[in-house]
């Protein structure tokens, strides 16, 4: 991979249910990194996103819906699709692992690989499976005999299934964690994994029963086995850019630069999926970006609480670049973060609607009043800190020193008062707008990432030097 690409990928979501706020965020934020690396780095990027469609949640989903799988999943996939398209997220590749001619070739690929090297088996397995993760824990991996996720008692479930050796490759993960070759960002992130992996890891079932997923992919040479989650939508990542059907397009975009992973999933993706690269003889992604949830009111959002806030509610109330704008400046992308109704408000009031879009409405009104003609200027590299900031994807403190920036035009104008200025010294009060334009013109250059429709906007006026019909951000009372 050349260094002047850049390939970034989200998870693949179930498709049982719409998505949520934590979505929304993870797509956001792979979006502004994206953004980011294309602006301001002028990098070739590729954005994957997709969902994670051969699996037991989503036949569920769908007998509850009285409808056959593949109509449920459309119809799911679309407003996938629909709340992206609404959130302005510009991704490239959207992956199902239900599409039989881009997808499966790789992951069918994967698994004669895996096999070839002799890290697949046949055995009876008795575990404890949770419904609820699609996945199967050890004892020492539940809390207090739970789900360590979702807190139910697992199921003790016995099939015959495949296994990988995964326990084959337990110090190899954890030299290469450690070295940073496949480096896990926050710290504390690479800690949690670093302590499971000193613990051990074990073989994990590879497969499941074809009468449990009907429509999931066959394991070779064995129709009455369908492959388990890892071997189908972990394999995303590289079936996506080509793995199986393009070597061209495979050998340009992996590794990937950045996963961007919730902490729920980060033992599939820093030591299932590790492994399963080892095994293939195939390169590491270069790093695991793992981010917290998104609480509300410090607790998990659940409709038996009453604190769901759902991001289609939120578009439809403030507009995309609000929610934009809460999720990259007010959620931290290394811990939980929260989100109430109330500070979303807080924050469009006092950020967007009195804070940026009255500092743009006050500066071009004194632009259109003032200058002779529009401002042309070329686009300026982005700041220092904002580039510093991305490169550790400190994506809130890029964004806090925006509004610092913000904050200091605003100071500017209420101490210089250019306005009462210009009518004693047009000379010097013209000097002055031009250097507030000037200054918008750099922040909205800035703005382009997080905010892409609003630092669009912003530069339309001031090449038209006029003030806004309609106030970017209105307040809501």
């Amino acid at each position: 991979m050349s260094d002047k690409n850049f390939y970034i990928t989200s998870p693949i979501f179930y498709p049982n249910a719409n998505l949520h706020m934590g979505h929304a965020y993870t797509m956001t934020l792979c979006d502004a990194i994206a953004r980011h690396q294309k602006l301001v780095n002028k990098k070739e990027v590729l954005f994957l996103t997709g969902s994670d469609e051969n699996t037991g949640k989503v036949v569920k989903a769908a007998e509850d819906s009285d409808v056959s799988v593949d109509i449920f999943l459309e119809n799911i996939t679309s407003g996938f699709r629909n709340l992206y398209t609404a959130l302005g997220i510009d991704y490239d590749i959207f992956v199902r692992t239900t599409d039989k001619e881009d997808h499966w070739p790789g992951a069918i690929d994967m698994w004669q690989k895996l096999s070839a090297t002799g890290d697949i088996y046949k055995s009876k397995y008795v575990g404890l499976y949770c419904p609820q993760c699609e996945a199967f824990y050890t004892e020492k991996e539940l809390i207090e005999g739970k789900c360590p996720l979702h807190g139910i008692v697992p199921e003790t479930l016995e099939e015959e299934n495949y296994f990988f050796k995964l326990s084959k490759y337990t110090g190899e993960i954890k030299s290469r964690i450690l070295s940073d070759e496949l480096k896990i960002s926050p710290e504390t992130r690479k800690n949690e994994i670093l302590a499971l992996l000193d613990r051990g890891l074990e073989d994990v079932s590879f497969s499941r029963p074809a009468s449990t997923v009907p429509h999931a992919i066959p394991v070779p040479n064995d129709p009455d086995q369908v492959m388990y989650v890892w071997c189908d939508a972990l394999t995303s990542y590289i079936t996506g850019v080509g793995f199986g059907t393009d070597d061209a397009a495979f050998n340009k975009w992996w590794p990937a630069s950045v996963h961007v992973i919730g902490k729920d999933i980060l033992r599939f993706h820093a030591a299932i999926w590790p492994a399963m690269l080892l095994s293939a003889g195939l390169p590491l992604p270069k790093e695991l970006l793992v981010h917290g949830f998104i609480l509300s009111g410090g607790q998990k959002m659940s409709k038996s609480r009453g604190n769901v806030v759902d991001p289609l509610d939120l578009i439809t109330e403030y507009g995309a670049e609000a929610v934009r704008y809460y999720l990259l400046a007010k959620i931290s992308p290394f811990e939980d973060g929260d989100l109430t109704l109330e500070s979303f408000k807080n924050a469009y009031n006092g950020e967007l609607a009195n804070g940026l879009g009255n500092l743009v409405s006050r500066i071009l009104t004194m632009a259109e009043t003032y200058l002779d003609k529009p401002i042309a200027g070329a686009k300026l590299a982005n700041s220092e800190e904002i580039s510093r900031a991305m490169e550790t994807h400190e994506v809130q403190k890029a964004m806090g020193h925006i509004w610092n920036e913000i904050s200091g035009l605003d100071a500017y104008i209420q101490m210089n008062q250019p306005f009462k200025v210009i009518k004693v010294d047009p000379e010097q009060g013209k000097d002055q707008v031009l250097f507030l334009v000037k200054k918008l013109q750099e922040i909205s250059f800035m703005l382009e990432p997080f905010l892409p429709e609003t630092s669009l906007k912003i530069q339309q006026l001031i090449r038209e030097n006029k003030k806004p019909e309609t106030p970017l951000f209105v307040r809501k009372d």
